[in-house]
């Protein structure tokens, strides 16, 4: 059993807890939420930028001091940033989270922003880009991203161009974080072996004093759909397509869950069996749902040879086409249950915990109890499946390819091989 508890602190941080009296350990963090989309374009990168700075020194501790520190208790800590947010964490034994508290606590607000920490870091996040560079079934992420959403945030890559990065500056990465970091826009997570009125006093005592942060607007996400290419001497054509699909606020965010999954989400799904098990065209081929908080996609990710790239296109767009008319009631039903069982398997994991109840109340402003989340995949039946599915793929596509793609054919006509869908629908 757990128990979920809230309290927001005056200054506007909402402290949640998840306790789990089963387990020896503790997972923390703190979820703000900013990312890439909240990044004007000049200082793209700045983000993730930060989130690396914030590991390099307070005024009361050095890198070494914030590595070692929470190595000695045998701790974990970590950072990400997403599109829409940024993350810190930390899992130690229970009895060391005034530990995470305080460290969490002084990186997010006594950092230094040293200058020579600073460019030692640029040189650490430049090679990050360029091991994404050189790894093309990483970086073709961002090149679809960039042609479904160009020219506006949500297309940005999160790493940043090379050329920003090198040139961003102190004041730069600390403005971001004044814009950003405020109170009302973070939310302080922590479960597995902690009550919540000890939570609360570790985050009055370390965060109490952290302000609001100024006014700034999200920019809308702006669907264009389009296509990139790029040639590369590759052993494989690594290819994402995709359609404009819904945010997390959408009536048929669990109907989109499900179609995904059927689609595209594991072994037992469509597009495994009909286009690596039956044709042999790819060894690695996935649906996925990227849902942001007013927009979405739901897209396919396939590596091919470079052979059998003429006749993979094709076979997904049959797939597309086929799929709102030929549903099964089995396939809906193993779909339901993979969602549910990894939504309750996930639970095991104080980490996971921590970051989906932030989640939630940074997309929900609410946590989303467990029995409504699965009442709500139950409820899910063929027509929502397949009136999503035509909705869906009735959109532009946007493709993104890498690799060597003399047999890909022109956009349009890929464009026009999933159109049949389009026209039924519309």
């Amino acid at each position: 059993m757990s128990r979920i508890q809230m309290t927001t602190l005056p200054n506007g941080l909402r402290v949640v807890t998840d306790t789990v009296d089963t387990v020896e350990t503790v997972s923390a963090g703190v979820w703000v939420g900013a990312g890439t989309r909240h990044e004007p374009a000049n200082i793209n990168g700045v983000a993730h930028l930060l989130e690396h700075m914030a590991f390099k020194g307070t005024a009361r501790r050095s890198p070494a001091d914030i590595a070692r520190e929470i190595e000695d208790v045998g701790g974990q800590i970590n950072a990400y940033t997403s599109r829409e947010h940024t993350a810190y964490y930390a899992k130690v034994l229970k009895n060391d989270t005034p530990l995470v508290f305080d460290i969490l606590a002084d990186i997010l607000q006594n950092s230094v922003f040293d200058p020579e920490e600073l460019a030692r870091e640029r040189t650490v996040v430049l090679q990050e880009i360029g091991q994404s560079h050189d790894t093309p079934d990483d970086v073709i992420f961002d090149h679809f991203q960039s042609a479904a959403y160009p020219d506006q945030p949500l297309g940005r890559p999160v790493l940043g161009p090379p050329e920003i990065v090198e040139a961003m500056t102190r004041d730069e990465i600390m403005g971001h974080m004044q814009r950003n970091y405020g109170a009302e826009a973070m939310v302080l997570t922590a479960a597995g072996n902690i009550d919540h009125e000890t939570a609360v006093a570790l985050a009055r005592e370390h965060f109490g004093g952290l302000k609001r942060a100024s006014t700034r607007e999200t920019a809308a996400g702006v669907y264009r759909g389009g296509e990139y290419r790029e040639n590369r001497a590759l052993e494989q054509v690594h290819l994402v397509v995709g359609f404009p699909a819904i945010g997390y606020h959408d009536d048929d965010f669990y109907a989109a869950t499900v179609l995904c999954s059927l689609f595209g989400g594991g072994m037992s799904s469509r597009l495994f069996q009909e286009i690596r098990e039956n044709m042999g065209l790819v060894y690695s081929i996935y649906a996925f749902n990227a849902f942001y908080a007013d927009c979405g996609m739901l897209s396919v990710y396939a590596g091919t040879g470079p052979e059998m790239v003429a006749e993979l296109m094709p076979a997904i767009a049959a797939e597309v086409r086929r799929l709102p008319d030929t549903l099964e009631q089995g396939e809906l039903v193993r779909a339901r249950n993979q969602l549910k069982a990894s939504t309750l398997m996930a639970l095991e994991s104080t980490s996971t915990r921590c970051e989906q109840m932030a989640q939630h109340l940074l997309i929900f402003d609410r946590i989303v109890p467990l029995e409504e989340q699965i009442a709500k995949i139950e409820a899910v039946d063929l027509d929502a499946v397949r009136r999503v599915a035509r909705k869906i793929f009735a959109g532009q596509p946007t493709l993104a390819a890498v690799g060597p793609l003399e047999g890909l054919e022109d956009f349009e006509s890929i464009v026009e091989s999933f159109r049949p869908a389009a026209l039924q629908y519309a």
